[in-house]
């Protein structure tokens, strides 16, 4: 436990100085306060810009993160001395990927209440985006490891979040991306969070995340068995 709380305080430092990782977790909150507050357009469906935002946030935040993380403390050798240290695998990704998901909840947060999201159903909104953060975080694990360093990570980063991301916009103005994004679990995401107060999980959301999660898990035991962490 003492290793992990050194990891996650160590990542809040890091963030505090790397500009490039500290936008990813700022950039769909602000934006999303932002249209919230400035934009209201007669019919315009309620929640409109929070939904939009907080699919798009779960597909590139911590994917991005996640996967800049490991690449850069694998690249800087880093990782190789704090594995050295006593500080096992597990230890450091639990304390990576705790810190990840606990600043992506945090603005997660942000979006609902600039959304109007309130009681149950801002938990509801919350528990959906957290569990879409972890299939996310998991996928930039699976890049992270398998890359030698940030470039190589940046080069395969960028197109996966890019689908995962934008799939959700992209659905609801062309019927025929819709029914393609299904299979992806940022397009459930989106489903499920305009569905808050209206219809509940389906057995096919369940059944297409929980595809999605096995998938990077699978992956990111192939990239770990592979490339391990240093």
């Amino acid at each position: 436990m003492k290793n992990i709380i050194a990891i996650f305080q160590k990542q809040i430092k890091d963030t505090l100085k790397n500009k490039s990782v500290l936008i990813e977790f700022l950039i769909f909150p602000i934006m999303s306060i932002i249209m919230e507050y400035s934009i209201h357009i007669e019919g315009m469906p309620e929640h409109f810009f929070a939904n939009m935002f907080a699919a798009m946030y779960v597909g590139m935040a911590p994917l991005v993160a996640m996967s800049a993380i490991i690449s850069e403390e694998k690249e800087k050798n880093t990782l190789r001395v704090l594995l050295m240290s006593n500080v096992k695998p597990a230890e450091y990704l639990i304390g990576v990927g705790c810190y990840i998901w606990i600043i992506c909840m945090m603005g997660s947060c942000a979006i609902g209440i600039s959304g109007g999201y309130k009681g149950k159903m801002l938990l509801s909104f919350l528990t959906i985006i957290g569990v879409g953060v972890l299939v996310s975080m998991l996928i930039g694990a699976a890049i992270g490891t398998s890359s030698k360093n940030q470039m190589a990570a940046t080069s395969l980063t960028v197109p996966v979040m890019v689908v995962f991301a934008f799939l959700p916009m992209l659905s609801t103005f062309n019927e025929s991306i819709e029914k393609v994004a299904k299979i992806a679990y940022s397009q459930q995401v989106s489903i499920l969070i305009n569905g808050i107060g209206k219809t509940g999980a389906s057995a096919e959301n369940a059944v297409i995340i929980s595809g999605n999660f096995l998938i990077a898990v699978v992956l990111f035991g192939y990239a770990y068995k592979k490339s391990g962490m240093a």
